[in-house]
């Protein structure tokens, strides 16, 4: 089960944002979704993909302190790049992290 709450960086809320804490919510993902308001917050994560997915997505992975290290554009059916110093990968709609004005070196944090 995820847990709804917020995507925040430097005080300022970017959007609503749901967390997958749990294996399996975590091997879910947004399969099975035609799209996605806000963002999911994956823990535990390093890498993800979008093979089954409908639509393209924006990846963030962030360090353990929510640093941005690296972010990336996957289309559907497409394997993503693998952070090795990623504590959790954030996945949204494709064109939100430019709306977000979100870029490598913020800091972000999931909020309830």
């Amino acid at each position: 089960m995820t847990r709804d709450g917020w995507l925040v960086s430097n005080g300022t809320v970017l959007a609503s944002a749901q967390l997958a804490e749990s294996h399996a919510d975590r091997g879910k993902g947004l399969l099975g979704r035609s799209g996605i308001e806000g963002a999911l917050v994956l823990e535990r994560t390093r890498w993800v993909h979008s093979v089954g997915m409908k639509f393209a997505i924006d990846v963030a992975h962030l360090a353990a302190d929510g640093t941005v290290l690296h972010i990336g554009h996957l289309a559907p059916n497409r394997i993503g790049t693998f952070v090795r110093d990623a504590a959790r990968v954030v996945e949204a709609q494709h064109g939100a992290f430019e709306r977000w004005g979100l870029h490598v070196g913020d800091l972000v944090e999931w909020r309830e």
